[in-house]
């Protein structure tokens, strides 16, 4: 996976968003992902602005190592383009196609020839619109798919982060060995960002967990994943799938609606720290569905 980010001349803009993207990706434990910069009329091998570098440094980033070097059509094989402004963009459209090419934020304002401060408001523009680089990524690449050995530890951590009264290792782990239960991971670039969990018997699936990172929500994450689980549930000819969800969970609540469940019960005080009524949905198939 690559990410190019695009101006003119790739000595001021495009720099600092290479290496603020670099250490944004470090810091969130992403792996695999290549990131580059590019000019459309850059002259290959110019070093990268004086004051470019000083406002890279306030974010621990050193910069300084930059060369300049031209946009090109091996470029545009592969990668995801962000560019500085619209004026960017146009260019690369006939060549990659508007599912690739993307404006960065509301586009970043041209710092060239203006004095540091100016410099460092466009590194604190351009940081302020990598959470939404990320965004795009993985709404366009995480992937869903079982469980594997692998994810448990990171899945566990996962249950710690979001539920009072989490699933363990070993709980997670023997689930795999459960030929009634279908656990999935939402995987992208190495890390797990949300998994869910059911267990089917007697032609209904039970969603037993559903989880998402608190840092990667928002993404559909969890709805590809409510998804996965029911399009399964489907293949393996069951009838209806049902949860449990807090009373108070007014955003899990809102997401199992919107993908057609209804509430069909309640059970009071079936939770604890803190105690609460659950409630009971579900979401029945139609013949057709399961054919």
């Amino acid at each position: 996976m690559k990410i190019i980010f695009v101006c003119t001349g790739n000595t001021c803009r495009s720099p600092l968003a290479e290496g603020l993207m670099k250490k944004k990706l470090d810091d969130l434990g992403f792996k695999g992902i290549e990131v580059t910069s590019a000019g459309l009329a850059a002259r290959t091998g110019d070093e990268v602005s004086a004051n470019s570098v000083e406002a890279a440094k306030k974010y621990g980033v050193d910069i300084s190592d930059h060369r300049a070097r031209a946009l090109s059509p091996y470029m545009f094989d592969d990668g995801i383009f962000f560019c500085m402004s619209q004026s960017h963009m146009m260019p690369l459209l006939p060549y990659v196609g508007r599912q690739r090419v993307f404006l960065l934020g509301n586009g970043i304002d041209d710092p060239f020839l203006c004095g540091q401060e100016v410099y460092d408001r466009c590194a604190e523009q351009i940081n302020s619109c990598l959470y939404d680089v990320i965004k795009t990524l993985i709404l366009n690449f995480a992937e869903i798919s079982p469980m594997q050995e692998s994810d448990i530890a990171e899945i566990a951590r996962l249950e710690s982060l979001c539920f009072s009264q989490p699933w363990n290792e070993k709980g997670l782990s023997d689930e795999l060995d459960n030929e009634n239960a279908h656990f999935l991971s939402a995987r992208f670039a190495g890390r797990v960002l949300g998994y869910i969990g059911s267990i089917e018997v007697c032609g209904v699936a039970e969603i037993t967990n559903i989880a998402v990172h608190p840092d990667f929500r928002r993404m559909r994450i969890g709805e590809r994943l409510l998804e996965a689980a029911e399009n399964g549930a489907k293949q393996r000819k069951c009838t209806e799938i049902t949860l449990e969800v807090r009373a108070s969970n007014e955003a899990a609540i809102s997401l199992y609606s919107k993908a057609g469940f209804s509430q069909v019960g309640k059970r009071p005080g079936f939770y604890d720290k803190p105690k609460e009524d659950a409630l009971l949905m579900t979401k029945f198939f139609s013949e057709e569905e399961t054919e």
